[in-house]
């Protein structure tokens, strides 16, 4: 494999230096040297000159020859990954166990801080502390708007340990390593806990390892990339596959803490599901799902609007955020004209986007951004339009 490896990266770069080759698959320098020194005694790699940077091999500059070229063909005839040396499943299997979600020690204190600036009811916190304890799942439900995604953000960041795991750029956010640590196996790269959610776009294709037939090698599902933090199915109910199929697929991997990934020739893989499940819906989850799979679902929790007292509080933390001061005055006029007359019910999400237009309309207008009645109101029509009105 460490063959193979060297033989791509020459080949995708041109040429590379001995030190841009162990970046680039991540073995230590004293095995890349070695696999190096044996393709040059084979023929297939040559040292084309210095750096002039220093000595040494790490220096040098190493280029394909034409012998390779008959056993470039049938390795990207096999696969065209170019990267990290892969790790063995063993060993990746034992760094899930090791970095478990399950059985986590937050106090209330940790999950209160993580929410930050987010308005929520005291009883919230003692749902949310003993399900983010277990690691397990939990189902959100209520009406749009009002946090349900905000919630998994916060909970998190609950985490302040770190993993090691399948990397991919666009989840995983990278912690630095200690410069005074040892020295550890570049491959695995620590990250700290990710979130990674999905939509509207889940099917049940994108929860098995998707085959490549022009790279020849798979694209892991949401479920690994998530591994040893949370995923989160939002809109859940709103899938192009049906509610039913979608839980069915989830059974085995909840009960089980073990997820089975198929191939692309019909073999199964088993792998480690050590994932904290989110579901989250502003469906009737009566509607969704049935009592078997509520059972398996552990924890829920209703995310209702909020009342008038924690809307006050959000629109405060808003103001605060965007650095526009709060008036109360203010908005118990917006009520009173935008919400009281209509019965419109408070969400959670209408302080900051109301906000944000009275800032965008303030800036059009040439004025400072306030809380006044007329620049509210523009917001106020503008956001809660009625499609038809005159």
């Amino acid at each position: 494999m460490g063959e193979e490896l060297v033989l791509k990266a020459l080949f995708f770069a041109g040429e590379l230096r001995g030190a841009d080759l162990v970046q680039r698959i991540k073995l230590l320098q004293v095995i890349v040297d070695e696999i190096v020194e044996g393709l040059r005694k084979q023929k297939y790699i040559d040292l084309k000159g210095g750096a002039g940077l220093g000595v040494g091999k790490s220096s040098m500059i190493y280029t394909l020859t034409t012998y390779a070229t008959d056993l470039l063909r049938q390795l990207l005839d096999r696969n065209r990954y170019n990267g990290p040396a892969p790790v063995r499943l063993e060993d990746y299997i034992a760094a899930v166990t090791a970095q478990t979600v399950r059985g986590q020690r937050i106090t209330r204190a940790k999950l209160q801080a993580s929410f930050g600036d987010l308005v929520v009811k005291e009883q919230v916190f003692d749902s949310l502390r003993p399900a983010l304890n277990s690691g397990r799942s939990m189902f959100f439900y209520g009406p749009p708007g009002n946090g349900k995604t905000a919630h998994c953000q916060a909970l998190v960041r609950c985490y302040d340990d770190f993993i090691i795991r399948v990397f991919d750029h666009t989840l995983h956010h990278a912690v630095p390593d200690d410069p005074d640590a040892p020295a550890h196996d570049q491959r695995w790269v620590r990250v700290r806990r990710p979130l990674v959610v999905v939509g509207g776009e889940l099917t049940l294709e994108t929860l098995d390892l998707i085959y490549s037939p022009d790279v020849k090698f798979y694209e892991v599902p949401f479920q690994l990339k998530a591994m040893n933090g949370m995923l989160l199915i939002d809109d859940f109910g709103w899938q192009q596959v049906a509610p039913k199929e979608l839980l069915d697929r989830w059974i085995v991997p909840l009960e089980n803490d073990v997820d089975y990934l198929t191939l692309h020739t019909g073999k199964k893989l088993q792998v480690p599901f050590d994932v904290f499940v989110a579901f989250s819906t502003n469906l009737d989850p009566a509607d969704l799902v049935d009592d078997a799979f509520l059972r398996r679902v552990r924890y829920k929790l209703a995310v209702a609007p909020p009342d008038e007292a924690q809307y006050l509080a959000i629109w405060e933390a808003a103001c605060r955020k965007a650095g526009v001061s709060f008036d109360h005055d203010a908005i118990g006029w917006l009520i009173g004209a935008h919400y009281a007359p209509q019965r419109r019910a408070f969400a959670a999400c209408h302080p900051r986007d109301l906000l944000a237009q009275v800032i965008d309309i303030a800036h059009y207008r040439g004025e400072a951004p306030q809380l006044s009645g007329a620049l509210l109101d523009a917001a106020a029509w503008n956001y809660f339009v009625r499609f038809g009105r005159p």
